[in-house]
């Protein structure tokens, strides 16, 4: 590099060195500068570093320097906690591969330093949880964003898998015309919330199971009913995002289940005394095999008092399980 060019890139590549290699408990001292930087030929002088940091505190650069040990960034756009925590959800994130958690993580090992980029690199072998083998899903999510902001019918094929662990394509591989309004993750998977082309109802379809996603020129079908669709309320009532009939479900409980009720249904459900321990609560569901699952997994302290074909379809639920007609 020549003399000329190196003291114009002196500034920035000591802004680079900062952020890679310092923190509060790594300084880096201005010998330690000057030699980094000579490695790369680029000359500096001790006076012309303490410029320097002046330059770069004016720019807003948080460098500090630590008595007697050297210079470091202090504040950084994420600090190492933030970090964490999105290295936690990119981790336990299915829809996410594990290829592409890995990428993920090393980008954001590179918003600090190297000393405390090797803490987030622990994190990373914590919890090796199931990973889809998609990697499209991640490109999908954000077409199926463009989409939504644009107005824009989506289309796509729709799969499940055999016990070959092969593909099978709904319809016959026939691709699913879909106004989209939004997008849940529910049950550490992807959901569209759409509206089907000829349909009435609002469906939901899960991001890993689509193939061939396109993002047509076709205005998605608006509807003032949906002016003030809920994406988060629609996720409270779909159990696990199956679907089923939709219904105000009615429950008696004991009063040590307020926690779970509220935790399910929301600060805002209305819990109503229903003789001595007890209380009652009345919740918009759709009902489903899967809300029969999470009500029987409660134990017999709660009780499905209404609608009444809700309590006769799941006492028939009940009757088949135990093999009784």
């Amino acid at each position: 590099m020549s003399k000329k060019g190196g003291q114009k890139a002196k500034l920035l590549r000591i802004c680079q060195l900062l952020l890679e290699r310092t923190d509060e408990e790594h300084p880096l001292s201005t010998q330690e500068l000057i030699r980094l930087l000579a490695a790369e030929e680029i000359s500096a002088e001790r006076k012309s570093i303490y410029a320097d940091m002046e330059l770069l505190q004016e720019l807003g650069v948080d460098v500090q320097q630590s008595k007697g040990k050297g210079w470091f960034i202090g504040a950084r756009e994420f600090e190492l906690p933030e970090l964490k925590l999105l290295v936690d959800a990119v981790q336990s994130s299915r829809f996410i591969s594990r290829r592409k958690s890995d990428a993920l993580i090393r980008k954001l090992e590179s918003l600090t330093s190297k000393h405390q980029a090797k803490q987030l690199r622990r994190q990373v072998y914590v919890d090796r949880r199931v990973k889809t083998d998609n990697e499209g899903v991640y490109y999908a999510i954000d077409k199926l964003h463009a989409a939504i902001a644009a107005n824009r019918t989506v289309t796509f094929q729709y799969f499940d898998y055999n016990v070959k662990r092969e593909k099978v394509f709904r319809r016959e591989g026939k691709r699913y015309a879909v106004s989209p309004y939004g997008l849940i993750w529910a049950d550490e998977n992807y959901y569209l919330v759409g509206r089907e082309e000829g349909g009435e109802e609002l469906r939901h379809y899960r991001v890993d199971k689509m193939a061939a996603l396109t993002v047509t020129s076709l205005p998605r079908r608006e509807d003032g009913r949906l002016r003030d669709f809920d994406l988060a309320e629609y996720g409270q009532r779909h159990f696990h995002m199956f679907s089923g009939r939709q219904a105000q479900v009615r429950l008696r409980c004991p009063d040590r289940m307020v926690n779970i009720m509220l935790d399910r249904f929301g600060q805002e459900a209305m819990l109503i005394p229903d003789g001595e321990g007890h209380f009652a609560l009345t919740v918009d569901a759709v009902v489903s095999p899967q809300f029969y699952g999470w009500l029987f997994g409660l134990g017999d302290g709660v009780e499905l008092t209404a609608p009444a074909w809700a309590v006769e379809e799941y006492r028939e639920m009940l009757r088949r399980a135990l093999g009784e007609k």
